[in-house]
């Protein structure tokens, strides 16, 4: 990924947190030679070494994936940015969001019992603390009928890339123009990004 220097997240955790909380990635891998993508959660294990996921087996990537070097996309906020912000219109459009790039080996999930574990953090992660499901009281015939229509995997990483592009290439006075502007545009991509750009100007 192409990432100016001031756009770079050298922080691995800030990285981590950004694939825990936007976990709904995009795999990137060949098949038959040529790139395919699948949008799907990965879920970042404790010791942050390995992403677990599954395919739909009726899905031609997972053919050809196993031991295959992967590209994991992980979509942080992003939002437009009108020049109409700045103090000049002598400007042009951009685009302000973060985004992390993972690197790994794909190897297929054989044992059953890694499988539901995975399975069952995904559950975890997604469902509120409220809800009333869990995994582990689903009838055990069926959740195995239904694990035989899916192909568990987890990718070993080895690479991790962050960028975080927040305007930091302008000054800080209009960095704050353009915070002022997202602040009142309720929607949650602007309102993130504006969280984001304070906290930078804050370090």
């Amino acid at each position: 990924m192409y990432i100016p220097k001031c756009f770079k997240i050298t922080d691995e955790e800030i990285c981590h947190d950004i694939m825990k909380d936007h976990s709904f990635a995009t795999l990137i891998s060949k098949h038959n030679e040529i790139p395919f993508a699948t949008h799907l959660p990965l879920i970042l294990n404790k010791d942050h070494t390995h992403l677990y996921g599954h395919f739909a087996r009726s899905n031609p990537q997972w053919i050809d994936i196993k031991d295959q070097t992967v590209l994991a996309i992980f979509h942080g906020p992003h939002c437009y940015i009108s020049p109409s912000w700045y103090e000049t219109n002598q400007a042009v459009p951009t685009w302000n969001y973060v985004t992390v790039h993972v690197y790994g080996e794909v190897k297929f999930l054989e044992d059953e019992n890694e499988l539901k574990s995975s399975l069952h953090d995904m559950v975890l992660k997604y469902e509120s603390e409220e809800s009333p499901y869990q995994l582990q009281n689903v009838d055990a015939e069926y959740l195995s009928s239904m694990n035989k229509g899916i192909q568990g995997f987890k990718i070993k990483i080895n690479k991790i890339e962050g960028k975080a592009k927040l305007s930091q290439n302008h000054s800080k006075e209009r960095q704050k123009l353009v915070i002022n502007q997202l602040e009142k545009i309720p929607n949650t991509d602007e309102q993130q990004i504006s969280s984001l750009m304070k906290a930078n100007l804050q370090e």
